[in-house]
């Protein structure tokens, strides 16, 4: 690990701790060089994970892409970002623990869809009507008529 302030590559670790649920390990770290404390953060690398598109390509699995879909479809709405957080690794994690080499989109978007529906019906209803492609207002109407009835 090469140090933030002066570039050193040696140092010792000072402490450990798991967070995220022992998802990630975070480490605080002293620079023998010039002493400086920084902290990082280790993670399980997962293989590569594909998503099978609608049209038929298929495209690297994201994280990032994910975390960034439900922020938008949360956006101005009462919800913190950690759970935000929290929702895309529950998503991630049961994602790479059901598919090793694929996973059809139409299975990221429902597990999207279902945590959304739990926490924010408007957040609900935006990601809804980007992921199901909503082309007229009554779209819109049908979707919630379906949040009253539940």
């Amino acid at each position: 690990m090469r140090c933030p302030k002066c570039g050193c590559q040696d140092d010792k670790v000072i402490d450990s701790r798991a967070s995220k649920e022992g998802a990630t390990i975070r480490r605080r770290r002293q620079c023998l060089g010039c002493s400086h404390r920084f902290t990082t953060y280790e993670e399980i690398e997962r293989g590569n994970l594909l998503v099978l598109k609608r049209d038929g390509r298929r495209e690297e699995f994201s994280k990032e892409k994910l975390l960034s879909g439900i922020k938008k479809a949360c956006q101005k709405r009462p919800i913190s970002p950690k759970t935000i957080e929290d929702l895309v690794e529950k998503i991630v994690n049961e994602v790479t623990d059901k598919y090793e080499k694929e996973v059809v989109g139409e299975v990221v978007g429902k597990l999207v869809m279902e945590g959304l529906r739990k926490l924010d019906d408007v957040a609900y209803v935006r990601f809804a009507s980007v992921y199901r492609r909503f082309q007229e207002a009554t779209d819109f109407v049908q979707e919630v008529k379906k949040l009253e009835n539940k």
